[in-house]
């Protein structure tokens, strides 16, 4: 736990002096969420009825711009090759970094959720749960994309390459994302697509430091 923390506080320490990361993240998805009102019209019960969707793809879509950093860093500086070769295990280094990743990401997307929801006319009734959705599909919109930054290190054209990666490992997470919203808002339950968030989540847990983590060996040898 101590070594995790480690990594953790040092990568949120990063984080913090290059800022302009979790900035532009959050700047692109407040403009890609503004830019679809002019897109379909001002109409308010069209923007809410879309807004949903909206917000997950715009959020998917953010989540995606700082992944090709999340390794690459410490790969260019040899940081990443005296990890491997030190006697903690990479998966605990990959588990530090996406939490790293989700606290300078996921975690404004999530503040900055609810006044997308207003400008887009969401009614309030579905708040709650986008807040709850998001709250659990972002840490595995975060561990899928691990496994994409892993995969890709070294390769020319990084960027364009996760998102090829990952973008069809990250529909399950938009479908019962936005699925779980659209329930709230119509009156329905939305516990079973919160559940299946939430075991998605589990799974991604469990298997994506062992993936992301070979990736890395393979890349540093």
């Amino acid at each position: 736990m101590k070594i995790l923390m480690a990594i953790l506080a040092r990568d949120l320490r990063l984080a913090l002096r290059q800022g302009a990361d979790s900035i532009m993240v959050v700047a692109f998805f407040i403009v890609t969420t503004t830019l679809f009102p002019f897109g379909v019209g001002p109409e308010a019960n069209i923007l809410a009825r879309i807004a949903s969707g909206v917000i997950w793809v715009s959020a998917l879509l953010a989540a995606m711009l700082s992944l090709e950093r999340v390794f690459q860093t410490d790969f260019e500086d040899g940081t990443l090759e005296l990890l491997s070769l030190s006697p903690v295990p990479l998966e605990l280094v990959v588990l530090g970094k996406v939490l790293a990743h989700w606290l300078t990401t996921g975690l404004p997307l999530i503040i900055a959720a609810p006044l997308m929801a207003v400008m887009l006319n969401m009614n309030s009734a579905g708040f709650g749960t986008l807040m709850l959705a998001m709250l659990v599909g972002t840490p595995a919109l975060s561990l899928i994309g691990a496994i994409g930054a892993a995969l890709i290190l070294g390769a020319r054209r990084g960027g364009v390459l996760v998102s090829v990666l990952v973008l069809p490992l990250y529909i399950p997470v938009l479908i019962f994302g936005a699925g779980a919203v659209e329930a709230a808002l119509l009156g329905l339950p939305a516990g079973e697509h919160i559940q299946i968030m939430g075991a998605i989540l589990l799974l991604t847990l469990a298997l994506a430091p062992f993936a992301a983590a070979r990736a890395l060996r393979l890349a540093v040898e």
